[in-house]
């Protein structure tokens, strides 16, 4: 019996403290926690409306994403520290203890902090805005989406190329804005009426779908050969429509040459070697005679 009135007491007693301690601290707990709900909406609310009103000044998107997630992250810094204020809580500590965690965080996480602090230099900077179209690394894509670590592209065939920032920052950045150049190059013999090839091929060029008109296709003579004659072509297409239109390009330009009879050069047995047609082989040299 003595036990179950010492329980009592017990119980009694810590109803006690605990209602003395609702009395005079009850009050201001609950404004404290209304505070920083109301707070969090406002912030909420200041940050989407200042991204709402850099879009509508025409700034590009991910910075005005960035500039509205960068002043909600502040404001809500200066709540915590005022709520904390109000629960009696010393910051100072707290001020201490972060440092050390963020010191310890910077030397473990040197990889993805790197990632966004290229990204902050992406944002800032503005090398290339979404929609453009880029080649990094070898990686080709239409800008999708901006983030902090992340740089996704769209490639050709629908596929996501995420591309980490600080393997962007500090490299050469090819930007095609909203389009992408195509060129290509045939061979002629020597004694062909170029005028002819060219006006040719601009009417083919002009009959094919996907290519700009601006900029406008060019056609021309780009380089000279033992016994025949380079033809150029360069025209634009939308990013994610490359391969589709040079294959369009090729294929109509060697129809309507075989149309017209015109022939292109072949290397006769034991004759010459001619120099790559590639893209991608900028060579002057002539080529060695046999």
């Amino acid at each position: 019996m003595e036990t179950v009135n010492e329980n009592i007491e017990t119980v009694s007693v810590w109803i006690g403290v605990l209602t003395d301690f609702a009395i005079e601290y009850g009050f201001q707990i609950l404004g404290a926690l209304v505070f920083l709900l109301v707070g969090l909406l406002v912030i909420n609310w200041i940050g989407n409306r200042l991204a709402g009103v850099a879009q509508a000044k025409n700034i590009d998107v991910t910075l005005s994403m960035f500039m509205g997630s960068a002043v909600k992250l502040i404001l809500i810094i200066v709540l915590i520290i005022i709520t904390l204020g109000n629960f009696g809580i010393s910051i100072a500590p707290l001020i201490a203890l972060a440092g050390a965690v963020t010191f310890g965080a910077t030397l473990a996480l040197q990889g993805p902090i790197s990632n966004f602090g290229a990204g902050v230099a992406i944002i800032i900077t503005r090398p290339f805005v979404v929609g453009n179209v880029i080649t990094v690394h070898g990686v080709s894509g239409v800008v999708d989406r901006i983030t902090l670590g992340i740089t996704f592209l769209t490639g050709e065939d629908g596929e996501q190329i995420a591309v980490p920032n600080k393997e962007i920052v500090g490299q050469v950045i090819v930007n095609s804005m909203e389009l992408r150049i195509v060129e290509t190059k045939f061979c002629i013999p020597a004694d062909t009426d170029t005028d002819r090839v060219i006006q040719l091929v601009r009417s083919t060029l002009s009959k094919i779908d996907g290519i700009a008109n601006d900029p406008t296709p060019q056609v021309g003579i780009q380089d000279f050969t033992y016994g025949g004659i380079i033809i150029g072509i360069r025209v634009w297409a939308p990013g994610l429509k490359y391969f589709q239109v040079r294959y369009s390009v090729n294929g109509s330009v060697f129809e309507a040459l075989k149309n017209n009879e015109i022939h292109l050069m072949t290397m006769a047995a034991g004759g010459m070697i001619l120099p790559s047609l590639s893209t991608e082989d900028n060579s002057s040299s002539p080529p060695p005679v046999l």
